[in-house]
């Protein structure tokens, strides 16, 4: 058997990193995805609570949290869009290096304009996640009534080490 050419050992050695984005990016398609299937699981429920339940106007919390849900499903689906971009890009990049070493090209300028593409895309995915995770925070807050109402009489803390006296 013979021995691969040490430029193609090189190159392989060069696309190990970028399969570990790919890697990586799929890890948070995979968080996208959930998430996304949580908030349309939501909606939907939302959508038929509100059918039965009779117009929105008489629920104005459920109002809100259908257009955070909506906000929501549109952030999420931005993030897949771009993070799915990012490993389309990182894929050209593993093929342009196979295809420069190949043909004995020159390929850094296109590998480094398409890495540069690549992680303007994750950047931007991940902005569009954070943002979503703001949306979700921003839903879960309980209402200040019903906090009031929830809450125990307060009575004075006792530290755990004054309790044995």
């Amino acid at each position: 058997m013979e021995t691969l050419d040490v430029d193609i050992v090189h190159s392989i050695e060069l696309a190990v990193a970028p399969v570990f984005l790919i890697a990586g990016i799929g890890a948070l398609l995979t968080v996208l995805t959930n998430r996304l299937g949580r908030t349309v699981d939501r909606s939907r429920a939302l959508e038929m609570e509100l059918m039965v339940e009779g117009a929105m106007e008489n629920h104005p919390r459920w109002r809100s949290e259908i257009i955070l849900l909506d906000q929501r499903i549109s952030w999420i689906n931005r993030a897949i869009v771009l993070s799915t971009l990012a490993m389309l890009l990182i894929c050209l990049v593993i093929v342009t290096l196979f295809t420069g070493q190949l043909f004995r090209l020159d390929v850094g300028i296109p590998v480094s304009i398409l890495f540069i593409m690549t992680m303007g895309a994750l950047i931007t995915a991940t902005g569009s996640f954070l943002w979503e995770i703001h949306l979700a925070a921003a839903m879960i807050r309980v209402r200040t009534d019903v906090l009031q109402r929830a809450r125990p009489v307060a009575r004075p803390k006792v530290r755990f080490w004054k309790r044995w006296k």
